[in-house]
């Protein structure tokens, strides 16, 4: 391994740190990525620069090379939050079955208790109006995409409008349910009774699409030699 130049350390001396005997080049999307981790198990008061540092075997130095200050770092994070939900809607439009693509959907979100509690912690922390302003933002985007999915399927626009607020509540109030440990059954196993709820007809799990993992934060670091 060669160790970089001392003019790239000039130009960049925050943007990489040393592990293991090598370089990880850590981006800004690695700390909003973690700043999210954390976040969801411990709300905003959670998304403190040190705790995170040490998360990613990086210094503060590393931080202050991407973000001005925390608030900037959360910004960040809810704006990587958001761009997930437009990924994941990207990879739902492919699917042509308006049943098949609900129903992977609720798969791939009640499988992920890390974006449930994410939804769960923002909406709680609505106090604060930026913070408020994306929760908002990305539930009316999903509430929206449901919507129209249901529309396919013939369901008037009201009906269906009022089926997939009592179906993303169900989703919130499982986050809610585990975090204060009411319930430690699996998420994913109410998927059949929302498709029932919902009435969405037909769709039985071997039709769900998989769908990309959300990657964790330290899987997301750049390997430089």
């Amino acid at each position: 391994m060669i160790r970089p130049s001392i003019r790239w350390r000039m130009f960049s001396p925050y943007a990489a740190v040393w592990k293991g005997g090598n370089v990880t080049r850590l981006t800004a999307d690695d700390w909003a990525r973690a700043a999210l981790d954390a976040l969801s198990g411990g709300g905003l008061a959670a998304v403190a620069v040190e705790p995170l540092a040490v998360r990613l075997g990086a210094t503060k130095g590393s931080f202050y090379w991407h973000f001005r200050n925390r608030r900037a770092l959360l910004e960040a994070a809810l704006a990587l939050w958001e761009r997930d939900t437009e990924s994941v809607i990207a990879d739902l439009d492919e699917i042509a079955d308006p049943a098949r693509r609900m129903r992977t959907l609720l798969q791939s979100a009640l499988s992920d208790p890390v974006d449930a509690a994410i939804s769960f912690r923002l909406i709680s922390e609505a106090d604060d109006p930026a913070v408020a302003e994306v929760a908002r933002r990305v539930s009316a985007r999903r509430l929206g995409y449901m919507q129209a999915s249901l529309e396919q399927l013939g369901v008037p626009p009201g009906l269906a409008r009022r089926r997939v607020v009592a179906g993303y509540g169900i989703y919130l109030g499982i986050a809610a349910l585990r975090r204060i440990g009411a319930t430690d059954e699996p998420a994913a196993s109410f998927i059949d009774q929302a498709m029932t709820e919902m009435g969405i007809p037909g769709g039985r799990a071997e039709d769900a699409q998989p769908m990309a993992s959300r990657p964790a934060a330290t899987d997301r670091r750049r390997r430089s030699s």
